[in-house]
């Protein structure tokens, strides 16, 4: 089995006109679509997340597209697949993936403590997350 970088995943999935990054773009081509077992850990499916929606300006839709495209690829093992679902699942909802995939990464704990009453906290309470989002508070 392949471990895959986040670089490898940017490449496949984000068009280039430069010539040294198209030859990177066939290589991810050329080993995603070996056939070949893949591994994605779920920090690089959040770096993935992080680098098309900051740094490429990827619309949320579109991020979308790459993470279920991801997950659906039959040679692609990624890890805490379950927790990368729900975030992406949260995802699509309007949550930000990264406190996604932190609350489902802590699907077996008690309570998941967090400072974000805003935007996190109040809207997982809201649809009733579990384990609950607690404001921390002294």
């Amino acid at each position: 089995m392949i471990a895959l970088d986040t670089d490898v995943l940017a490449r496949y999935y984000v068009a280039s006109s430069d010539a040294p990054t198209r030859q990177q773009s066939i290589a991810a081509q050329q080993l995603l679509e070996s056939g070949k077992a893949l591994f994605v850990g779920k920090t690089v499916v959040l770096e993935l997340e992080w680098v098309l929606r900051g740094y490429y300006k990827s619309p949320p839709q579109d991020v979308l597209t790459v993470l279920r495209h991801l997950l659906n690829m039959p040679n692609v093992t990624v890890e805490d697949r379950p927790a990368v679902e729900l975030a992406t699942a949260a995802l699509d909802d309007g949550f930000d993936f990264a406190d996604a995939l932190h609350h489902a990464s802590a699907r077996h704990c008690t309570r998941l403590a967090t400072f974000d009453d805003q935007r996190f906290a109040r809207r997982a309470t809201a649809k009733g997350w579990k384990p609950p989002v607690k404001l921390v508070t002294l």
